[in-house]
């Protein structure tokens, strides 16, 4: 098989790699869209130069303390890691709920007396919303059939969360943050 007679069967795979590149490749198809109108191969490749590369994002490291500290305190006000790594298998479903009932209630009153925790969106779930371009995507996603640009109309499914505030306590040099809770000897 040569480039400039393919035999039937290299037409055939050329046909189906070609069919499936041009359902997932937008600039492909287009491309084939204008040899097929008459331009040629070299000609495509001419007019539509190929975008820059987008830099990839600095990442920062985070800092694992703080994390930890949150469990420890979700632990000593919630039992919070007792609950999570208790095997429930062999508890009734009303054991199971009164349990998660005081573990809700002290995670609840850990996050409300560490942070203050906000709406991203004021509107109530089900609401319809437009979001204009140039909307904040770190605190939107958009879900379902997401095609085209904005602006985008749709329904809050859920209205999201952001932190406003944190009041975690300060903690000793000596302090270590991964001893989230201390094992208790009773003597």
């Amino acid at each position: 098989m040569t480039d400039s007679n393919p035999s039937f069967l290299g037409r055939i795979s050329l046909a189906v790699s070609a069919f499936f590149r041009i359902l997932g490749d937008g600039e492909f198809a287009a491309g084939v869209l204008r040899v097929r109108d008459g331009g040629t191969a070299a000609q495509t490749r001419t007019q539509a130069p190929a975008p820059a590369p987008q830099p990839a994002p600095s990442l920062k490291e985070a800092n694992p303390d703080a994390a930890l500290q949150l469990l420890g305190l979700l632990q000593r006000d919630a039992r919070f890691i007792d609950f999570v790594e208790e095997d429930i298998k062999r508890f009734s479903d009303a054991d199971i709920g009164a349990a998660a009932r005081l573990v809700h209630e002290g995670c609840r009153a850990t996050l409300r007396e560490h942070f203050t925790i906000r709406p991203v969106r004021d509107e109530a779930e089900g609401s319809r919303v437009t979001l204009q371009e140039g909307f904040d995507a770190s605190a939107i996603r958009l879900t379902g059939n997401v095609v085209g640009k904005a602006p985008f109309s749709g329904n809050i499914s859920h209205r999201g969360w952001r932190v406003e505030e944190v009041r975690l306590p300060k903690l000793a040099e000596s302090h270590n943050a991964k001893v989230i809770a201390p094992a208790e000897v009773e003597l």
